[in-house]
């Protein structure tokens, strides 16, 4: 298992074995680079041993505070404040942390075992029964490689996989027996085996009376004032810090507020694709707009399609769980070159769900069902139409993933529709699409991304935001409010953009002939997953089944069976 995410820790490794407790590490170094650092971190002192991965942002002030308590300290870094605040807070001591953190403790004396994962779910927490047993790790193929796991398919999770635009809700993975710890969670587990779980945040999407005569002027003053801290805080670091610049709003005013805060010689990273189909496939004139303006130390990665084909492989044995975005190839080949030059970067993962950024927000502003208008724009097929393309043994046995969707939409504590899909979004699509992506694949180089638009105060003033102000220009107004007073205005007010990766969005040449292979080989008919008459549509006409979010069927097809067949299942 510590093989399998040695990439994820390049600078180290570490084992502590007490009784029927084991924990491994594989470190990172960003803070305290020294060994006193190094994990399994053991406290002798209070019995407390722990593997911790992320980084908690305000460890310095906790540490002020637990010292006025009077715990003495052994490291200068966050991994033994998470310690000493378990000790001293309990279960309360995760609604300290500002970061983004998975970790699990052992306590010697009474035998239980805590976990925790941070509010956004940044970090991510793999689990497994294996008979009497519990099993953990960063990833689901570390679990997998340690043997005795069940690996058939969930039915209600291939279900998500295939409507709710792969998006797989906690605590389903597409493996029957590989869960995951929900975000903003805390789990404890007493030596008898009885567990208990605190969630501990899930802030409300309503108005605040105090806040009703605020202006749109107001509103983005202080949306930048909680941005200026959020980007200042994840500056915390013993090693460099630079930026992923895609040339966007979100990361645009990242680069900027790094700039304004002094930061010299600060790195920005960019990549691009070639066109395919007459689509382009880079944004390299706004990245590098950017990077002039603040003076950056810009480098841009530009690939082309003979080393996308190359990097797939790795690509697809890089994800936790099967992700149909063309991001995860960008993300992938940026981390491998930014990998080179730096160990932390800041990314703009998030600003899209919290403020409003993606074209279906403005439609439910005037919506009456908000379940069915959700479903029409983000879900890539209906239950009835997945009975066509799935054979009949892998159909769930009702329409869960609408089920699903409908249970959060429904849920108290959201004003109106646009907040309803706001705080889906963010608390649940987020966590296991954009944020899994930059995860795994920037981890797979051991590259560190925080993500300053999910820090937590920045994320419950935003929910308080009346939709409009989010609505306006298009969506992210309020953010574009922000950002006209820090980066030049022509980024600001053009088309949004993403990674584009042509070649996959329009699967032909060599991409259909490696689908094609993978969906017809024995493996794939022996799981019988599709219908037949399904997959030959798609490989007659690739370019004419694109699902509403611009994704091809095929390539979620096939990424789906070439994911199971790189994980061995």
């Amino acid at each position: 298992m510590m093989e399998a995410i040695a990439p994820r820790g390049p600078d180290g490794s570490g084992m502590v074995i007490h009784g029927s407790t084991a924990l491994s590490h594989r470190r990172l170094s960003i803070i305290d680079l020294s060994q006193k650092a190094r994990q399994p971190m053991v406290d002798g002192e209070l019995g407390l041993t722990i593997a911790f991965n992320g980084c908690i942002y305000n460890y310095p002030e906790l540490r002020r505070e637990l010292e006025a308590k009077g715990y003495r300290f052994f490291s200068h870094g966050d991994t033994e404040i998470i310690l000493k605040a378990w000790h001293a807070w309990g279960t309360d001591c995760v609604t300290r942390f500002h970061g983004m953190f998975a970790f699990v403790i052992h306590e010697r004396d009474t035998d239980r075992v805590v976990m925790a994962r941070d509010r956004f779910g940044i970090k991510p927490l793999y689990l497994a029964k294996v008979g009497r047993a519990i099993r953990f790790a960063s990833s689901l193929p570390a679990l997998v490689k340690g043997g005795d796991i069940d690996t058939s398919i969930d039915r209600d999770a291939l279900h998500h996989y295939m409507s709710f635009h792969a998006v797989v809700p906690p605590p389903r993975t597409i493996l029957n027996g590989v869960k995951k710890l929900p975000p903003a969670t805390i789990r404890v587990i007493e030596a008898d085996g009885r567990e208990v779980d605190t969630r501990y945040w899930n802030p409300p999407h309503t108005r605040d009376p105090a806040m009703a005569g605020l202006t749109r002027n107001d509103w983005r003053d202080m949306v930048l004032d909680a941005l200026r801290l959020a980007v200042k805080r994840r500056t915390v670091a013993d090693v460099p810090v630079g930026v992923l610049l895609s040339g966007g709003v979100d990361s645009s005013i990242i680069t900027g507020l790094l700039a304004e805060q002094g930061q010299n010689d600060l790195m920005t990273f960019s990549v691009g694709f070639e066109e395919a189909n007459g689509e382009k496939g880079d944004e390299f004139v706004y990245s590098d707009l950017i990077a002039q303006h603040f003076g950056t130390d810009h480098h841009k990665i530009f690939v082309p399609s003979a080393q996308l084909m190359d990097a797939l492989p790795g690509v697809i044995s890089a994800m936790s769980e099967p992700m149909v975005s063309y991001d995860n190839v960008g993300f992938y080949l940026l981390a491998k070159e930014v990998s080179k030059h730096i160990r932390v970067v800041q990314s703009g993962q998030g600003a899209d769900e919290v403020f409003g950024g993606y074209h279906w927000y403005p439609p439910l502003g005037s919506s009456t069902d908000v379940v069915n208008d959700y479903a029409r724009v983000f879900f890539d097929r209906s239950h009835e139409v997945m009975k066509t393309q799935l054979n009949p043994d892998w159909m769930a046995s009702s329409d869960v993933s609408r089920e699903l969707v409908a249970h959060h939409l429904l849920e108290a504590d959201a004003d109106t529709p646009v907040d309803a899909a706001l705080r889906l979004d963010s608390q649940v699509m987020l966590v296991d699409d954009p944020v899994k992506r930059v995860d795994n694949m920037t981890m797979a180089w051991g590259l560190e991304a925080r993500v300053p638009f999910l820090d937590h105060e920045l994320v419950e003033l935003a929910a308080k935001i009346p939709p409009e102000f989010k609505l306006n220009d298009g969506g992210k107004g309020v953010l574009k409010d922000a950002a006209r007073l820090v980066v030049p205005h022509a980024v600001i007010d053009r088309k949004k953009g993403y990674f584009p990766v042509p070649q996959l969005k329009y699967v032909d040449g060599p991409y259909l002939d490696m689908v094609r292979d993978a969906l017809t080989s024995q493996a794939a008919r022996e799981r019988g997953i599709f219908q037949e008459r399904y997959l030959n549509q798609l490989f007659d006409a690739p370019s004419e089944h694109i699902t509403p979010l611009q994704g091809s069927e095929l390539w979620q097809a096939g990424l789906l069976e070439m994911w199971l067949q790189a994980q061995g299942v």
